[in-house]
């Protein structure tokens, strides 16, 4: 069944500007995974199409996505090339964040900066991720208090973006001497004084968003640019809000597409072709597909409509809505890893060559389980919370969201 017959019409229009990008994507994708390079001209035509200012609400020059019409969005971009999608998604999730919080407090600066992405002035990048620190409670690069904000020294590896990125946010770790250790969250040009891209990028699989290192040396970061902190080791309630319930179940679907990709190309290339669709075999892995499938979208768009209705952070305390965000990515991305298993299994011999398009995808979707909440941290907090058990001290949602004095 046709994924569009289940979306709203709304739903649809967004679906079908992500299908024409996936489908001429889907033309590079293998030229950008064997030259280990990153596609350029992916991010030009996603600006010409509008895709860049997805999220940006009508009113400020953008589509006005809301978070259930990203996730049908992003699973069919990612059909096409799972690498773009991925990348992009680190710039229309955070987007889709700012959105929700000026809708309900409209402040200039943030107006302004979302009228810079629906103009195309901004393409941002979140550079979080650093060895061992895969869950926003702390970090190792370092902030040192100066006269008007801070200098920032350490490194940032997974620097999904940064190839293309005009703006990031980042966070460091700043030892308060009155509120003690904090974590702090910024946001930047790219152009910065003291930021280093390193080549760092040679990777199994997502070989084409060139996620590189990003070294910190001495970076400035003038008070302005802070938009939220909170204490070091604890479960943020106004992360939750913004950062992770947008994010798991956007990253869910991207994953969930790059697997449907193989599947589309399996039918394509392999069952159609061979006559393969009368078999009993093929019959039973179809229909196990499918049933992944399916279990997998029901899961992330009822987080997506619980996140976009506000159920989850105002209904629930802040590590049960946590769990349940994770619980998106966490189906979303074991039950693409299982799709992909299956469409090798019937793919066969054909896919074990690296020249099938298949063989790249099943590489690329190996990283859905690794990117946070990997697999052992999302069982961890799913585990304790189901027996009422804390895995981490909570810092209640704040009434000044993220991003609110951008």
């Amino acid at each position: 069944m046709p994924m569009e017959t289940l979306l709203t019409s709304r739903e649809q229009r967004f679906v079908r500007l992500a299908a024409d990008l996936a489908d001429d994507f889907a033309e590079r994708a293998d030229e950008h995974d064997r030259d280990n390079t990153f596609p350029f001209e992916n991010f030009e035509r996603m600006r010409e199409a509008g895709y860049l200012r997805l999220t940006v609400p009508e009113e400020l020059g953008g589509l006005g996505a809301d978070l259930n019409d990203l996730v049908a969005a992003q699973e069919r971009l990612a059909m096409g090339c799972a690498a773009t999608a991925l990348v992009v998604n680190m710039h229309v999730s955070p987007i889709g964040q700012l959105a929700s919080m000026w809708r309900s407090d409209p402040r200039p600066r943030l107006e302004q900066w979302l009228r810079d992405c629906a103009e195309g002035k901004v393409i941002n990048a979140v550079l979080s991720a650093e060895p061992g620190a895969p869950l926003l409670r702390d970090s190792r690069c370092t902030a040192v208090r100066v006269d008007g904000g801070y200098r920032i020294k350490g490194k940032k590896i997974f620097g999904t973006g940064s190839s293309v990125m005009t703006h990031f946010s980042s966070m460091a770790r700043f030892d308060d001497p009155e509120a003690g250790p904090q974590i702090i969250f910024y946001r930047l040009p790219a152009e910065t004084p003291g930021l280093e891209i390193l080549r760092t990028w040679d990777t199994l699989g997502m070989r084409a968003t060139q996620s590189n290192d990003v070294l910190f040396d001495d970076v400035f970061v003038p008070d302005e640019a802070v938009f939220h902190r909170y204490p070091v080791g604890t479960l943020d309630g106004t992360l939750l809000k913004t950062v992770w319930g947008w994010a798991q179940p956007t990253f869910a679907a991207t994953y969930l597409g790059t697997a449907l990709g193989g599947v589309q190309r399996l039918r394509q290339q392999i069952i159609e072709p061979r006559g393969l669709a009368d078999q009993p075999q093929i019959q039973a892995l179809m229909a196990e597909i499918t049933v992944l499938t399916e279990t997998a979208r029901a899961t992330i768009r009822h987080v997506a409509q619980e996140m976009t209705s506000g159920h989850l952070f105002t209904d629930l305390d802040v590590q049960s809505g946590m769990s349940r965000a994770v619980m998106a990515k966490y189906v979303g991305a074991n039950n693409a890893v299982a799709i992909m298993e299956k469409v090798m299994q019937i793919a066969g011999g054909a896919a074990f060559y690296n020249r099938s398009s298949l063989a790249r995808i099943y590489r690329d979707v190996r990283a859905a389980t690794i990117q946070p909440y990997n697999n052992l941290d999302a069982l961890d907090l799913f585990g304790k919370t189901s027996l009422g058990l804390p895995v981490a001290p909570v810092n209640p949602l704040q009434a000044e969201a993220v991003g609110s004095r951008s």
